[in-house]
This record gives structure tokens, C-alpha cells and sequence, in this order.
């Protein structure tokens, strides 16, 4: 018997597995940004939760997105995050830790579950409870000798995402390691960045990625 649950459908076939981590958007950019971003060809847009009017944003990229695309939150701590954003239109869960009766909670709310893990431990109970990609954190940290060890008894199959320090010169790098797609922040988007700039730079991101994986 599969001790893990059925994944998620999660990206369509060719969306591209790299989620932008938009910590402090406001809701007078969260549009400009988003659009740029979709432009650019990004498909997962996370908006942490733990900065000022982050559901109004996630609210607004949800209701502009692709059919294709998920947005959603991050820095998800509790069950009422996963009922919060799931309200406002999110369907993308991504949290800093592993904890499982979260995991299952979003999982159960249809959301495609993105948790933190850092050991064998903490990635075997996330996909146990329901994760359907595995947020490797802090990267830099763990390094790609820590996910190289660590994809050799996960799961075939198992997506992991490199979040925390990694740029574009160490993309491929960190895919040779294992990596399946990465979280990107301050290197995409930082408060007061014009949109036009957000996008530069997420098409950059796409090329280095798509580079790397050739």
C-alpha cells in the first residue's frame, strides 16, 4: 500500500515550478506585479502572511491570475491561515516548517501544500500528511550536498524546492543536486521595486532556470 495520499494536480504540464515569494506587496502593486509576473510566465505567486494586508493581495493576484496559475500564501502557521486564504481565492499553502495536521488541513481544503523541511523526518511526515512539494529550508543551510543525500530516499517522483539564498548562477548547481524548481524572494521582488522591474527580473529567473535544466 502507497503511504502517501494521491498528489495534487497541482501546475499544468509546462507551467514552470518556480514560485515567487512576494513578502510585503501592497495592494496598490499587488496588480501591476502580478500581471508582470504572469507576463514573464511565472505560475506560483506566494504572498507571506506575516506582513500588513497580505490576503487583500492574495484576493486581488486570485482574481487576475491564469486559469493555469495558483497563487496563495506563505509564512502559514495555523489552520485559520489555510481558511483565510483559501476565503480570499488562494490555492497554494506554503509554510516555513513541517506540521503534519496543517498540511492535512489544507491538503482537505484542496490547496496544493508546499511545507518546510530540512530533514529526512520532518520531508517523509510532510508527504505523509498530504504535501505535494517539499520547500527545502533554509537552502542555503542544507547546501546541495544535504539535498543530493537527502533525494536518495525520497520517493521517486518527489518534487523539492530550494528556498533561501539561492540565485541564478547557482540554479544549475542545485538541480544537478536534485532540485525540481526553486522559491525565489528578494532576488525577484522587493517592496518599492517597479513592476516593470519585477518582471525583468522573473524573465531572467526563467531563462537561468530553463538554462539549467537543459
Amino acid at each position: 500500500m502507497n503511504p502517501f495520499p494521491p498528489r495534487h494536480p497541482g501546475l499544468a504540464p509546462g507551467a514552470e515550478p518556480l514560485v515567487a515569494i512576494l513578502r510585503g506587496l501592497l495592494p496598490d502593486q499587488a496588480a501591476a506585479v502580478g500581471a508582470a509576473l504572469f507576463e514573464a510566465g511565472f505560475r506560483c505567486l506566494e504572498v507571506p502572511l506575516n506582513r500588513p494586508q497580505a490576503l487583500r493581495c492574495i484576493e486581488i493576484l486570485a482574481s487576475m491570475a491564469p486559469p493555469d496559475a495558483l497563487v496563495g500564501g506563505g509564512t502559514m502557521l495555523s489552520p485559520r491561515d489555510v481558511d483565510e486564504v483559501t476565503s480570499a481565492g488562494g490555492s497554494l499553502m506554503v509554510a516555513p516548517h513541517c506540521d503534519p495536521e496543517l498540511i492535512a488541513h489544507a491538503a482537505a481544503r484542496s490547496m496544493f501544500c508546499a511545507p518546510g523541511v530540512a530533514t529526512p523526518s520532518e520531508a517523509f511526515s510532510a508527504l505523509r500528511a498530504g504535501a505535494h512539494a517539499l520547500k527545502l529550508f533554509p537552502a542555503e543551510q542544507i547546501g546541495t550536498r544535504g539535498l543530493k543525500a537527502l533525494c536518495t530516499v525520497l520517493p521517486p517522483g518527489t518534487a523539492v524546492w530550494p528556498v533561501g539564498g539561492v540565485d541564478e548562477a547557482q540554479m544549475a548547481e542545485w538541480v544537478r543536486a536534485g532540485a525540481t524548481g526553486f522559491g525565489i524572494g528578494s532576488q525577484l521582488f522587493r517592496p518599492g521595486l517597479e513592476a516593470a522591474e519585477v518582471g525583468r527580473r522573473g524573465a531572467s529567473m526563467l531563462r537561468a532556470w530553463r538554462e539549467a535544466r537543459a
